[in-house]
């Protein structure tokens, strides 16, 4: 056996592997911290600078737009330059960006400093995602994917009790940013200590003592030569996810499915805090901010326990599932609540589903796309994504400000539709891997 993939695969998870899923668990929450933190910070904002809903659309979306370049632009360099050194690019840009929010003076300057952010965590996705697939073996890879976008809702919990119980009361929104920053300049040097670049990646570039240092960094015996290649075969590109007939329309069929998921995603996520400060009787910004800690408990609990879903349906059917469910609840969002913990449950529902549909769409990137475009893959589909993730907000915004800030059902109805769609373009996706699909086009 002389595949690295091939021993990934087959053999046991070692104890550096776990702590290497473990670690991409740990970024994902930095994601997920970083990316909410403006929410969390959402009402403060409001009050000190006097901005609209509208306005304050925008500052929400600026991370999620700085997310589809960063997906887009850094996924593409975690394949031709390797995972590791795309994570910490990522993490200098994002522990850069929480800095300078933390000093933000205005819409203007708040938006600018959001968007770097937004540009580390998207190609940070892109690039962790492909080292937990790649550093686990075929039979804990979907639990592992499910374990790392557990993590993602897992750093917004975090996030959440800090913010509502420390950072607000004590030290005002402010505060929120600046934690974020240290926390992710402190995990830059762990990362570079514990976490080999991936074997799979190795293998792509033809570097056998690259692949041999991370077999051995997993206690794997180390190989002798690489699998030969067929020189008549064509030679695999980042592009092929495009160009190639077979694989184009899973690019697009994941791409558009998640752009829509995260329209309705990402309007629980960003706009929960605002609605529930401002539904009557009104709740003070500490006590709003529990609602999004509670959508990740919910999102965390449906992301972990979606894996062994996986594990025993496989990806395509209860993905649909969550889907459908996590659009009723969104909508059923709009109706209203009488009291603070009825809010806080209607958003575990809501996260559970839609945190879970998040899943399924994360272990679909992992099967869909070919080792050597991985990155390039998953960062595309991400970034296309982003669209979505960053006109939720300003979509959302705009409709109460047309519609008017009373009519909460109308807007949540429209904005669950996302979910619907997702769905159908979901269903259209068949269930084959990527590289096994690249493998018959070749051979056509």
């Amino acid at each position: 056996m002389n595949d690295p993939r091939t021993i990934i695969d087959t053999t046991a998870m070692s104890a550096r592997q776990w702590i290497v899923v473990a670690l991409m668990v740990i970024l994902n929450a930095l994601d997920g911290f970083d990316v909410l933190s403006s929410a969390f910070a959402a009402p403060g904002i409001t009050k000190e600078w006097g901005i609209e809903r509208s306005a304050l659309g925008v500052v929400l979306s600026a991370e999620l737009v700085g997310m589809g370049f960063g997906s887009i632009l850094l996924g593409g360099m975690a394949d031709r330059y390797g995972r590791k050194g795309a994570m910490l690019t990522c993490l200098f840009f994002m522990a850069g960006g929480m800095y300078m929010a933390s000093t933000a003076g205005g819409v203007t300057s708040m938006v600018v400093f959001r968007f770097i952010t937004g540009i580390g965590i998207g190609g940070m996705l892109a690039a962790t995602n492909a080292v937990t697939a790649e550093s686990s073996n075929s039979i804990f890879r979907r639990a592992a994917i499910a374990a790392y976008v557990a993590g993602y809702p897992l750093g917004a919990i975090i996030g959440g009790i800090a913010a509502s119980q420390w950072l607000l009361p004590d030290h005002g929104w402010r505060a929120i940013f600046l934690f974020g920053a240290v926390v992710t300049a402190v995990v830059i040097p762990v990362i570079a200590w514990l976490v080999p670049e991936t074997a799979a990646y190795h293998a792509t570039t033809r570097n056998l003592k690259g692949v041999n240092q991370t077999l051995s960094a997993f206690g794997k015996a180390p190989i002798e030569t690489l699998p030969i290649l067929d020189e008549a075969a064509p030679k695999p590109r980042l592009t092929d996810i495009l160009s190639n007939p077979k694989l184009r329309p899973i690019t697009l069929l994941l791409a558009f499915a998640y752009t829509f998921h995260s329209i309705t995603f990402y309007y629980i996520l960003k706009f929960a805090v605002q609605i529930v400060a401002d539904y009557p009787p009104g709740y003070p910004a500490s006590e709003a901010a529990t609602v999004l800690t509670w959508a990740n408990v919910g999102g965390f609990m449906g992301s972990l326990s979606f894996g062994f879903v996986m594990a025993k349906l496989g990806i395509r059917w209860p993905t649909a599932f969550t889907l459908l469910i996590g659009s009723v609840a969104v909508a059923s969002f709009g109706l209203g609540r009488e009291s603070l913990s009825a809010w806080q449950w209607a958003t575990i529902i809501t996260g559970f589903f839609t945190n879970a549909a998040i899943s399924g769409f994360y272990a679909a990137f992992a099967r869909g796309f070919p080792t050597h475009a991985r990155g390039t893959g998953t960062g595309f589909a991400l970034g296309v994504g982003r669209l979505g993730a960053a006109g939720s907000p300003l979509l959302a915004g705009a409709l109460f400000t047309w519609l008017g800030n009373d009519q909460l059902l109308t807007v949540s109805a429209i904005m669950a539709s996302g979910s619907v769609l997702a769905l159908v373009l979901f269903l259209m996706l068949p269930e084959k891997d990527g590289d096994d699909i690249l493998a018959e086009s070749d051979k056509a």
